[in-house]
């Protein structure tokens, strides 16, 4: 059973760079509010270590 991870964007992507916005489509954010359910994975932990300032991520309980 794989934990799920609730990330909910909280800041802007204006002024960010083409990187972070790029993550933030994969994530498929993109506006503020925002949020996505995603399975815990080592390539899920890279990406949001990239646009850490810009989210907020919280455990779901399934």
């Amino acid at each position: 059973m794989h934990t799920m991870l609730k990330i909910t964007q909280t800041r802007s992507q204006i002024g960010q760079t083409e990187k972070h916005r790029g993550t933030l489509r994969a994530l498929g954010l993109g506006r503020i509010g925002r949020s996505v359910e995603r399975p815990e994975s080592p390539e899920l932990a890279g990406m949001l270590r990239k646009v850490r300032h810009l989210v907020r991520i919280e455990e779901v309980q399934s």
